[in-house]
C-alpha cells in the first residue's frame, strides 16, 4: 500500500511517499480503507517534533526520532477486514475513528475495534474524516472539563478553526449562549455557527471588556490566564485547548502556566486532554448522534487529493485556517 512516511522530524517535505505492507489486523483490530484523513496541529507538533521539551516526556514525541513514522490522527473509511475477536463490525461498514497510534496519511490502517465508530450516515467520507480529533476536544472541553449547564455563557476564543467552529455548534446544542473571538473576516461564518456576538481580536482586547463569562474555551492561546480571568465569572472555567506554536516550549508552556495559575483563586483552570481521553469510541458516538440530528456540521475549509498532502500540512502550519484540511485518499 501507499503511505507518507516521516523517518526524521522536519517540514513536510520529510513526509515520504513509499511503498509499505498492509497491515495485518490482530485479533481485536479491524483492517480500514482510508477514503479520507484531515490535518490537525497534533499532526504537524508530531512531524516536526516541536515543542522539543515533548521529546523528553515519555509518550508523546521520540526523542531522537519521530514516535509516529505515519502521521494522521482523523480517519475515515470502510472495513476490509477484521480480526477474529471483533464482533462489531463487517467488512464493508463505513467507519471512524480518532486514532491513538496515527495512521490515516495511508491507505490502510489497522484499528482496534475499542476506538472504532460507525460513520454519521448524513457525511461523506470527506466531512466525516473532519470531525474526530477537532470535535472531540471541543465536546469534552465543554462537557466533560466545564459541565456546561443550559442558560450559561460561554467564550469561544479563536472561535473559526477546526475546534472552534465545532464549539460553537455544540455549544448552542447544550443551550449555552456563545460568543466567538476571531478575525472580522471570520464573523459571517461563525454567526451562522451559532454565535451571538463576535470580538474581532485585531480590534478589541475580549479580556477588557468588561463582560463575564461561565466558560472560557481557550483555543488560540493568545492571552495568558491571568487576563483571561478578568472576563470570567467568580466561580466559572478556562479551559485551556491550544496556544502559540513553539520549536522549544510553546503551546505546552501556555497550558502549563495556565495550570499553575489554578490553585491561585475560585475560578477553576483545566486541561481538555483528547489525546488520553478513554471513551474515545463513546465520544465519537455523541458526536454522531448530533450530526445526524443535524445541529452539528463540520466546517471545512479546503480539500487536497493524497499526492498532495505536503501541500495541505503546509496550508494547516499557516494558521487561522477557517475550519478544517481535509484530504481524500
Amino acid at each position: 500500500m501507499k503511505a507518507f512516511v516521516l523517518r526524521s522530524y522536519g517540514s513536510p517535505e520529510q513526509l515520504e511517499l513509499t511503498d509499505v505492507d498492509t497491515p495485518v489486523p490482530a485479533a481485536d483490530e479491524v483492517l480500514v480503507r482510508v477514503r479520507a484523513t484531515s490535518v490537525n496541529p497534533y499532526d504537524w507538533h508530531h512531524m516536526r517534533g516541536e515543542p522539543r521539551l515533548a521529546r523528553l516526556m515519555p509518550g508523546t514525541l521520540g526523542l531522537r526520532a519521530p514516535r509516529f513514522r505515519v502521521l494522521g490522527c482523523d480517519m475515515s473509511g470502510q472495513v476490509e477486514e477484521v480480526g477474529r475477536d471483533v464482533t462489531e463490525f463487517r467488512p464493508g461498514d463505513d467507519v471512524v475513528a480518532l486514532l491513538e497510534r496515527g495512521g490515516g496519511f495511508a491507505e490502510y490502517v489497522s484499528v482496534p475495534e475499542r476506538l472504532l465508530a460507525r460513520k454519521p450516515g448524513n457525511l461523506s467520507y470527506e466531512q466525516a474524516a473532519a470531525v474526530p480529533m477537532a470535535a472531540t476536544t471541543a465536546l469534552l472541553g465543554l462537557r466533560d472539563v466545564a459541565r456546561v449547564k443550559p442558560g450559561q455563557k460561554v467564550l469561544a476564543i479563536g472561535a473559526s478553526g477546526g475546534v472552534g467552529t465545532f464549539a460553537l455548534q455544540i455549544a448552542r446544542a447544550l443551550g449555552t449562549r456563545v460568543d466567538a473571538v476571531c478575525s472580522s473576516t471570520n464573523e459571517e461564518m461563525v454567526r451562522s455557527l451559532g454565535a451571538a456576538d463576535v470580538i474581532d481580536y485585531a480590534e478589541t482586547d475580549f479580556t477588557r471588556s468588561g463582560r463575564r463569562y461561565d466558560v472560557l474555551l481557550d483555543i488560540a492561546g493568545s492571552r495568558p490566564a491571568a487576563a483571561c480571568r478578568r472576563v470570567l465569572a467568580p466561580r466559572g472555567t478556562l479551559v485551556l485547548i491550544g496556544g502559540p506554536a513553539g520549536k522549544w516550549l510553546q503551546p505546552a508552556g501556555h497550558i502549563f502556566a495556565g495550570l499553575a495559575m489554578a490553585p491561585l483563586g475560585r475560578q477553576r483552570i483545566a486541561m481538555a486532554d483528547t489525546v488520553s481521553h478513554a471513551a474515545k469510541k463513546q465520544t465519537l458516538m455523541t458526536l454522531t448522534g448530533l450530526i445526524e440530528a443535524g445541529t452539528v456540521t463540520p466546517v471545512i475549509s479546503r480539500t487536497y487529493p493524497f499526492h498532495d498532502i505536503r501541500d495541505a500540512v503546509r496550508y494547516q502550519e499557516q494558521g487561522h485556517v477557517p475550519g478544517k484540511v481535509v484530504i481524500t485518499i
